[in-house]
């Protein structure tokens, strides 16, 4: 196979990795707390936490899981909380007893919360209090037996901690009463812990360390089914492409991905701990102004996001105030980052906002920007080391280095398949192991990779995967909704947003009426932000609705529309 991108690799990145280099996450864990072990590891809120106060802490809390609520090698666990101390405590205590992670968006709705804990069929859940209400809706409608809860003070000092409490509880009210009868405080977990032994389990790279769900290629979000040699390969492939930048216990990483999705969980998290990296993990990162105040206190050396977090930083004036002096690594994915904000962000920072590729099916990383890229160029970079690609057209025949055609991925990184969903796993891995991306891509004359198109019809909002099925599942189940479709119409702050078509069945709806049946039933991110009514939808001659055909006439009328207002 010709790899035309492997003359634009710099020298010093390797063609292949070795997935073997660690038996599992639990092993480099091992290596990174003995090698770093008095280093900071993870600091959120003011506090520190080293990484021998990390091995500590997980290995009580691996114990508790062990022992106390005698959880099996394999079983599930759920983690629902955004970037805090907890968060690498409890997932390096759940991979340390030779349990599963089941990352849980904390903003899921009780609809959401319950498919998912169903699907993965988890007995324990970590949660934060302030979603606590949402678990309490549907705990009994799923397999859930243990509740481990912590609030957001927890594990800062214990005067700070009640005070940061006390405030997110009585004054910005963000801690719904909830009623969940059983449940046992996360510090209590950890401090009945350290009594007992931790017993390591026999793991290999074969073992599942994550459930990462997706909504894969269509439809209800599907498990990711990613074992730690998955993890550990998409890690080594990660350090291969950014390692000659950075330095083993020196570097200072700027975490605002929520640690939950599975970019931030690979190159935060899990690259800088192997590196023996300090990780800033921002809480709330849509706080802007809180945000900047953060970051001006800590000499950071790298930092990733998605376009929509960078474009909010470079367009607010103290963001410019900041020291980038130590900067040298930054990483966008998630969602296409735009030429003007990289090119803002290089002009502010000095700094070259580099673009990552990946899926979640990939663990993510398939390709990224080199970096010693000087400049923009709309790509999607480089696969990393041990990545093999093709680009085929729609009988799945290679279509040479000038055409254009799906993306396929193999490597060390790619997913066993969707947990439980063996037909599903088949319709996007091949035998021969070539996962289908759904992305149509090509090649520029350098040997870099440019989307074309996605050949599916998810929607991509700030980095999130929205799937129409799901919300037209949603809006169709309004009595007054006869059809609905959905589609994303481009957005210059979030990439894209949710545009449902809707054919009334009551004359008498209203799009006020829609969105307060949406706001109770969908995340955020997954609201539709436009409704337009008609009086019907293009279909099939089998009566399927043409979505395509709608997302085609939306983009004509709105590049007409942006003809129309530059002539004026």
């Amino acid at each position: 196979m010709h790899k035309p991108w492997l003359s634009r690799y710099p020298q010093d990145v390797p063609e292949v990795i070795d997935p073997e280099q660690y038996t599992s996450l639990v092993e480099m864990f091992e290596h990174s707390i003995t090698k770093f072990a008095d280093q900071p590891g993870f600091e959120n809120m003011g506090t520190v936490m080293t990484f021998r106060k990390l091995e500590e802490r997980s290995r009580a809390f691996a114990a508790y899981l062990q022992h106390e609520l005698k959880l099996k090698k394999g079983d599930r666990v759920a983690l629902m909380m955004p970037n805090l101390l907890q968060y690498p405590i409890a997932l390096f205590g759940i991979l340390r007893a030779g349990l599963i992670a089941v990352n849980v968006n904390p903003l899921y709705t009780a609809r959401e919360l319950e498919h998912q804990l169903n699907d993965a069929d988890v007995s324990t859940i970590v949660i934060v209090s302030n979603f606590a209400k949402t678990l309490e809706e549907v705990v009994k409608k799923t397999p859930v037996k243990h509740v481990v809860l912590t609030s957001l003070g927890q594990m800062l000092p214990r005067a700070k901690g009640t005070l940061v409490d006390f405030v997110v509880k009585y004054v910005k009210k963000l801690v719904p009463k909830y009623h969940l009868p059983g449940a046992i405080s996360m510090r209590k977990a950890i401090r009945t812990g350290r009594r007992l032994q931790y017993v390591k389990p026999f793991m290999s790279g074969e073992d599942i360390a994550f459930l990462q769900y997706t909504g894969g290629t269509t439809g209800v979000a599907k498990g990711a089914v990613l074992t730690h040699r998955n993890m550990v390969a998409n890690v080594l492939q990660a350090k291969a492409i950014y390692g000659p930048v950075l330095s083993e216990g020196k570097e200072n990483v700027v975490t605002a991905l929520p640690l939950y999705h599975v970019f931030a969980l690979t190159v935060n998290c899990l690259l800088f701990m192997e590196l023996g990296g300090r990780n800033l993990l921002i809480t709330n990162p849509k706080d802007i102004p809180g945000f900047i105040k953060e970051i001006a206190k800590f000499p950071f050396t790298a930092i990733t996001g998605v376009n929509t977090l960078f474009n909010a930083l470079i367009n607010n004036e103290d963001f410019r105030e900041v020291d980038f002096s130590n900067l040298k690594l930054s990483v966008g994915g998630g969602m296409s980052v735009h030429k003007a904000v990289a090119e803002q962000w290089q002009d502010i920072t000095g700094s070259y906002l580099l673009e990552g590729y990946g899926l979640t099916e990939c663990s993510p990383l398939v390709s990224a920007y080199p970096y010693d890229l000087k400049e923009y160029n709309a790509s999607i970079g480089l696969p990393v080391p041990s990545t093999e690609i093709r680009i085929v057209d729609e009988e799945g025949k290679d279509v040479g280095l000038d055409g254009e055609g799906e993306l396929l991925v193999r490597g060390p990184q790619v997913m066993q398949g969707y947990w439980q969903r063996a037909k599903a796993t088949k319709e996007v891995i091949n035998q021969e192991g070539w996962l289908s991306t759904g992305d149509i891509v090509r090649f520029d004359e350098d040997g870099f990779l440019h989307i074309v198109d996605r050949k599916k019809d998810m929607i991509l909002v700030s980095g999130f995967n929205v799937y129409p099925n799901e919300i037209e599942d949603v809006v169709s189940g309004h009595d007054k909704v006869l059809e609905v479709a959905a589609i994303g119409e481009p957005n210059e702050k979030s990439g894209e947003i949710v545009k449902i078509f809707v054919v009334k069945a009551d004359p008498t709806l209203t799009k006020q009426e829609l969105l307060s049946h949406c706001k109770s039933r969908l995340t955020g991110y997954k609201i539709p932000k436009l409704i337009e009514f008609r009086e019907d939808l293009p279909k099939t001659n089998v009566g399927k609705i043409l979505r395509r055909e709608l997302k085609a006439e939306n983009d004509a009328l709105i590049e007409k529309n942006s003809h129309i207002s530059k002539s004026a």
